[in-house]
């Protein structure tokens, strides 16, 4: 069947993970049913340009999405991000009742597009059979569209579960440069036994499964600055004490800390250094990032690349002794999420609903962070809820040179949605005393 949206035809297509367990018929309808305004409503975030650093359109776009949760019962909470030139955090409530469990839902409000690389590249929403290009489609507007979806679900499937739970939707202004507040502000909006952070992230499986996140690396990045001696290259070299060859001594060690088997990695992004070719360089610096799974690793990893805050080997020919200076500095860290009771726990509570559904539903670990590294040791978190898409992050088209836009799966909307209500009333269920007590009370 097809469907119109937008002014443009889509397939209300279904794919090969088609939701066949009886009890799962309802609510299959139901999303069935409210898949063109789903595309719809993803359609009108995407015409909203919200790069990081675009503070108007993030709080636009926030506005437009606290709207659309209004009909389910949410008001809307608009806390500016520390970052002054950053838009608003948006964080969606409805009626409070302290006897219900609470469940967070996770997304987020920016791309990494600005207005003038979608301008240049044609990079605007696009279908394509099954795949609808876009930026955001993928990460994570698809992701907020699939939560309105499965929010919608339960609501009209189960009202009173719905009613007896304290949804809190929280979406982040600054997610693609992993700013702290956001996990502050998550932690101050929901109770300590808040039952499940769910990541709204894009789901990386195939056409024939789904595979949720249950950990992810942690990063860290440093500034290395090397001070040497300038001398003049042709009648002083021993004078000097290059910079540039100490930088690189040091960079050399540091990358060879990378073991793919331990699921570390350190990588030395940019170097400058020196001025002119007939000038030992007397400074030179390096901006570098270290990503592990497992926290020993990480720590491990971090001293060692501190330890270089020291003297260094290199230094001029002359007696003085004079050597480079080697200084490190810790500039961001961002935690890893490593493998965790919570987190395995709401994984198997998906993969069973998903095996009685008949969908596969697998886990994965994923080296990008995400707002669960700062949220898996608050609360029990999974991420990967959203639909299915690939090429995050890219822009540019061009078959010959193997460059694709970011695209959704427009046909994985509606099973993943199925999916996610399913859990999130079994979920619900594990927690029957706040439903009696607030039938009790109506």
């Amino acid at each position: 069947m097809k469907s119109r949206v937008g002014g443009q035809r889509v397939f209300n297509a279904r794919m090969s993970l088609t939701p066949n367990h009886a009890d799962a018929e309802p609510l299959t309808r139901h999303c069935d049913g409210q898949l063109p305004s789903t595309l719809e409503f993803l359609r009108r975030m995407v015409a909203i340009n919200s790069f990081t650093e675009n503070a108007e359109g993030i709080d636009r776009l926030g506005e437009f999405i606290a709207a659309h949760f209004a009909p389910l019962g949410f008001d809307a909470i608009h806390a500016p991000a520390t970052n002054a030139g950053f838009g608003s955090h948006l964080v969606l409530k409805r009626r409070w009742n302290p006897d219900a469990p609470t469940v967070a839902l996770i997304s987020h409000l920016d791309t990494v597009f600005t207005e003038e690389e979608e301008r240049r590249n044609k990079f605007a929403w696009r279908q394509d059979g099954t795949r609808i290009y876009g930026p955001g489609t993928n990460d994570i507007k698809g992701g907020t569209a699939l939560l309105h979806l499965t929010l919608s679900a339960i609501r009209e499937i189960a009202p009173a579960a719905f009613a007896a739970t304290n949804w809190v939707v929280l979406l982040n202004a600054c997610e693609e440069v992993i700013s702290t507040d956001f996990g502050l502000l998550c932690r101050a909006h929901l109770p300590a036994d808040t039952l499940a952070a769910l990541i709204f992230e894009v789901d990386g499986g195939t056409h024939d499964d789904f595979s949720l996140v249950t950990a992810r690396k942690g990063r860290a990045t440093f500034r290395v600055t090397v001070s040497g001696r300038g001398a003049h290259a042709g009648g002083q070299h021993h004078r000097g004490a290059n910079a540039i060859a100490q930088l690189a001594q040091v960079v050399t060690a540091l990358e060879r800390l990378t073991d793919y088997a331990a699921g570390l990695t350190v990588n030395v992004g940019s170097i400058q250094g020196g001025t002119v070719t007939n000038r030992v360089p007397h400074f030179a610096t390096a901006e570098l990032e270290m990503r592990a799974f497992d926290s020993t690793a990480y720590e491990g990893a971090k001293r060692a690349i501190l330890a270089w805050n020291r003297d260094g080997d290199v230094g001029s020919a002359d007696d003085d002794g004079f050597r480079c200076r080697v200084a490190v500095e810790l500039t961001n860290e961002t935690v890893p999420w490593p493998h965790n009771p919570g987190s395995d726990r709401l994984f198997s509570l998906w993969q069973n609903a998903g095996r009685d559904l008949g969908l596969a539903v697998r886990s994965e670990e994923r080296g990008g962070l995400s707002d669960g590294n700062v949220l898996w040791d608050f609360c029990p978190t999974l991420d990967g809820l959203g639909p299915r898409g690939e090429n995050s992050h890219c822009s540019e088209m061009n078959a010959a040179e193997g460059k694709e836009q970011e695209w959704v799966d427009l046909t994985s909307f509606v099973p993943k949605a199925v999916l996610n209500a399913t859990a999130l009333l079994r979920l619900r269920a594990e927690h029957p005393v706040a439903v009696r007590s607030e039938s009790a009370n109506s």
